[in-house]
């Protein structure tokens, strides 16, 4: 028979402290996305800038519209300023290739960090580690509204869940990038997003993760998220319609015809419209910014194939064992590429942030970029290629 303990053997635990919030130094409150909307309001012709680019992207995704699109600009917004003198080129740009390109300015306010470092303007606007989030959101959303007011379409990175209530009503195109397509959160934000989104290959060239994202934010979600006046709810959304898929390579580059042709059998498995559009950075270009014309120039023919310009690209494949039955060749008689990314900014490179040390106006602090002079003569060269090139029927 077990004996009871005595009562000075019992263990008497200490009264509990907080069980939650215990790693947490404090909780700011921010303005609401109703306020932001109203203290920095879209002007009309902000307003028509995002309606007719979104208008104009869907059509070339959709094949009504035989024009190719091209998302450039800086890596990330740091300098407002800077940027707004961007802005200024390339809506002049963007006048003299209108008949063949859309231009829209890569306008990033959040980077995704491997470990640690910047994680953009709305983070840290002061770039010297104070995180007033706050100035942060009216910087970004004051930066868009002027941008899209000078008659240039904005596309970004759809990061934090939270974010896109801000200002998504200034936003025309939307990316996810690779380490977050395969997030769920991300596909469901994805599906409510009212633009067209690309979702990016994952960091080691796989295709899987973003045809699966791209199937995911089709279809309608419930999921928490605010409403417009900072309210914890639940938001359902409809799905997304407007995919593709961004081939940024990963290991090695992805751009070439037989990475296209996978790429396309790839969606044509899924069921899904074969929409293709190259990242010029990242694994495309090694790495190395200065690449990024040069992987331009070697895509701007696919802008026009058809499926009878496919024709020696799917003889290659077979050859190289590279499709293995005539479902995967009708797949592979895909449409042309769609539409480009670049990374430019007014001067080519990149500089590191240096506490105390004011960064050089036009440098990247991020990712290297191509200098204006570069970008401009990039898409110059790539206009002029598509015109002559002969127009032919959009693929649906």
């Amino acid at each position: 028979m077990t004996a009871t303990p005595a009562p000075q053997d019992l263990i008497r635990p200490e009264a509990p402290g907080p069980l939650e919030d215990t790693r947490v130094e404090s909780f700011t409150r921010v303005v609401t996305p109703a306020q932001l909307h109203a203290e920095i309001a879209a002007s009309a012709a902000a307003r028509a800038t995002v309606a007719q680019s979104r208008a104009a992207l869907r059509a070339i995704l959709q094949g009504t519209d035989d024009r190719r699109f091209l998302v450039v600009g800086p890596c990330s917004v740091h300098d407002p300023d800077a940027a707004l003198e961007y802005a200024g080129r390339l809506r002049d740009l963007a006048a003299e290739v209108a008949d063949t390109l859309v231009l829209v300015m890569r306008v990033y306010f959040e980077k995704p960090r491997t470990t640690v470092g910047w994680k953009g303007l709305i983070n840290d606007p002061g770039l010297d580690g104070s995180f007033d989030v706050e100035r942060g959101l009216r910087m970004a959303r004051g930066l868009l509204a002027q941008i899209n007011d000078m008659g240039v379409p904005a596309g970004t990175e759809a990061l934090d869940p939270v974010i896109p209530q801000y200002f998504s009503d200034l936003v025309s195109w939307y990316a996810i990038g690779a380490r977050t397509t395969e997030s769920q959160t991300h596909r469901e934000m994805a599906s409510g997003l009212s633009a067209p989104v690309g979702f990016k290959n994952g960091t080691d060239g796989g295709l899987d993760v973003a045809v699966n994202a791209w199937l995911s934010a089709l279809g309608p979600h419930a999921f928490l998220g605010i409403d417009a006046g900072g309210e914890v709810s639940v938001v359902r959304t409809r799905g997304n319609p407007d995919g593709h898929v961004i081939l940024r390579g990963g290991r090695q580059a992805n751009y070439d015809v037989g990475s296209l042709s996978a790429a396309a059998r790839a969606l044509h498995a899924g069921g899904l419209p074969v929409r293709l559009v190259v990242d010029c950075s990242h694994g495309n270009s090694g790495k190395d910014p200065a690449r990024q014309p040069e992987v331009l120039a070697a895509i701007v023919p696919f802008m026009r194939a058809t499926s009878v310009d496919l024709a020696a690209d799917l003889a290659a494949d077979r050859a190289a064992n590279r499709a293995a039955d005539p479902a995967q060749d009708a797949g592979a008689a895909r449409p042309p590429v769609l539409g480009a990314m670049l990374e430019s900014n007014l001067l080519p490179g990149a500089q590191k942030l240096i506490a105390g040390v004011r960064p050089q106006r036009g440098v990247s602090v991020t990712d290297g970029c191509i200098g204006w002079a570069e970008t401009h003569a990039s898409i110059l060269r790539m206009a002029d290629v598509l015109r002559a090139q002969p127009r032919r029927t959009p693929h649906g």
